[in-house]
C-alpha cells in the first residue's frame, strides 16, 4: 500500500453517522490547546479507533478469514457508527505485494466511554490478540478533518494539542486511469516516509486491492508529519496527484492520540 499524499477535499459531506440519524451541528474551527504539552481540549463526540494486527504464523487463515468476513463480527458493537476493514501490503508496508499477515481496522464510535470499553473489553478484539504476534490500538480524537470515506466525513472533536505526538490517517480512492502513475510514486515515498525522524509507526492499508488506499502513522509532533508530507518524494507525489486529478474520493484527519498500546515492529507504542 503506498503513502498517500494529503489533498485538499471538496465541500464537506455529511459527518460520520448511522443510517437514518440527523446530521450533526458544525464542528467549531480548532485553535491550539494552551493546556499541558502532548494534551489536547477534549469535547463531546465521535471518537475513532485504529486496530493492527500481525497474526502468528500458525494463524494466518485465522485472519484472512476476517477479511473474508469483513464486517459482519463488529454487527452490534455498541456505540459503532462507522466501520472499514483493512488489509495491508506486505511486512505491513506499502506496495502492490498483498500480505495476508496484516490486518486493521478503522473504527468510528459515537462517543469516548464506547471506544475506550471496545478497546479494553470486546471479545473480538481479545481474539486479535490471541491470534496475534504483534498488534497496535489508538484512541483517537480527530483535530482536523477534510474530504470523506465512502461519502462520509469525520468531524473534529478535539482541539489540536499544543505539542506532543500527533497521528494522521490518509484515504483515497485512486481513479483506474491514474493507478500507474500513484504507484510508479510509491517506492521512493516509502524510502522517504522509512527514514522520517520523528515517524513512530507507518502502515499501509487498503479497502480493496490497488485502488482503494489508507495509510496510518503515528508522529512525535507536527512539525515531523509536515517536514514528510510537503517534502521530497511524497511532497512531489502530492504536487503531481494535485493537479493530475488522481482520486475520486480522498480524507485526510489528523488525530490527538487519547491512548496507545501494544508493539508494533519491535516499537513499545505504550512508551511514546
Amino acid at each position: 500500500m503506498s503513502p498517500l499524499p494529503s489533498l485538499p477535499g471538496n465541500e464537506p459531506p455529511p459527518a460520520l453517522r448511522r443510517q437514518g440519524e440527523p446530521p450533526a451541528e458544525p464542528p467549531a474551527r480548532t485553535r491550539p490547546s494552551p493546556g499541558l504539552p502532548g494534551q489536547a481540549a477534549r469535547r463531546a463526540g465521535r471518537v475513532a479507533v485504529v486496530v493492527l494486527a500481525r497474526w502468528r504464523d500458525d494463524a494466518r487463515l485465522w485472519g484472512v478469514w476476517r477479511l473474508i468476513r469483513q464486517r459482519g463480527p463488529l454487527q452490534g458493537t455498541p456505540g459503532l457508527g462507522f466501520s472499514k476493514v483493512l488489509g495491508s501490503g506486505r511486512d505491513g508496508g506499502f506496495g502492490m505485494a498483498p500480505g495476508l499477515q496484516h490486518h486493521g481496522l478503522f473504527l468510528v464510535f459515537d462517543e469516548e466511554a464506547s471506544a475506550r470499553r471496545f478497546v479494553e473489553a470486546s471479545p473480538l478484539l481479545a481474539a486479535y490478540r490471541d491470534h496475534a504476534a504483534e498488534w497496535a490500538t489508538a484512541v483517537l480524537r480527530a483535530t482536523a478533518s477534510r474530504g470523506s470515506w465512502s461519502g462520509a466525513a469525520l468531524e473534529v472533536t478535539a482541539d489540536a494539542p499544543a505539542a506532543g505526538p500527533v497521528a494522521a490517517l490518509t484515504r483515497a480512492s485512486i481513479r483506474p486511469r491514474h493507478a500507474a502513475e500513484f504507484w510508479r510514486h510509491s517506492p521512493a515515498a516509502q524510502d522517504a516516509l522509512a527514514r522520517s525522524p520523528g515517524c513512530h509507526l507507518a502502515v499501509g492499508l487498503g479497502e480493496a486491492p490497488l485502488l482503494r488506499q489508507a495509510t496510518f502513522s503515528l508522529w512525535s509532533g507536527v512539525d515531523a508529519m509536515q517536514a514528510y508530507a510537503r517534502q521530497g518524494a511524497h511532497g512531489q507525489a502530492a504536487r503531481a496527484a494535485m493537479g493530475g486529478g488522481w482520486f475520486s474520493e480522498t480524507m485526510f484527519v489528523r488525530f490527538a492520540p487519547l491512548a496507545v498500546a501494544g508493539h508494533w515492529k519491535g516499537c513499545d507504542l505504550g512508551a511514546l
